[in-house]
């Protein structure tokens, strides 16, 4: 069976902008859809059992490398069942949140989602990354190439790894509603969250029909 992979990562609950503007491109989806929220429910942080374990003969593993093992096969098996991806990243401290780190150290591994020569089987999937942040990151703005976000997840998510097509929506300035000094800029705020909302639907509604073709 396949479905619509969706991973969040956002702290904020309901409130966050990042998660609201997702359940856009839900809102549209038509199919199954599998559920991760990272913020509830993490998960652990690559140990030293999980890297030993990807290399040992399973005769030989410990119970820690079996158990971080069993780990990595879900979130693997999950992923790879997928026939399209939605993540909800919004940007913390100019880069990905630690739970979404953490996820992906566990599903990268070479040999099942990576390969070092070619095309991996994920390669051409469609995938939508929704990243709110609190300030503009775009070209002429003060922080224009502050944001370690999306640079990175454009070379995870999409190539040279895991070769996913990746849209990736971002609204902005999500803290002109609530700091005094950025005021000014909420017009601004106002667009960028019709616009996200916008392309969320019509990706929800695009993809969608891509995936039951």
């Amino acid at each position: 069976m396949s479905y619509l992979l969706h991973i969040d990562t956002s702290a904020l609950g309901e409130g966050s902008v990042s998660r609201q503007v997702a359940q856009s491109f839900r809102d549209q989806w038509q199919g199954p859809v599998v559920h991760r929220d990272l913020a509830v429910t993490p998960v652990p942080h690559l140990s030293a059992a999980g890297v030993t374990a990807r290399v040992t003969d399973p005769a030989a593993r410990t119970v820690e490398e079996a158990e971080a093992l069993a780990i990595q096969d879900e979130l693997i098996e999950e992923f790879l069942g997928a026939s399209a991806y939605l993540f909800t990243v919004p940007l913390y401290n100019l880069t990905v949140p630690s739970v979404f780190k953490a996820w992906l150290d566990q599903i990268l591994v070479i040999g099942r989602t990576m390969n070092l020569t070619g095309p991996v089987s994920t390669t051409g999937r469609p995938a939508v990354v929704v990243s709110a942040r609190g300030g503009g990151y775009g070209p002429g703005t003060p922080k224009e190439g502050m944001d370690h976000l999306v640079p990175t997840l454009e070379h995870i998510l999409g190539e040279p790894i895991l070769g996913l097509d990746l849209t990736v929506i971002t609204p902005e300035l999500t803290m002109a509603a609530h700091v005094p000094v950025m005021a000014p800029l909420l017009p601004l705020h106002e667009a960028s969250m019709r616009e996200s909302h916008d392309q969320a639907r019509r990706l929800g509604s695009a993809l969608s029909g891509r995936s039951a073709a």
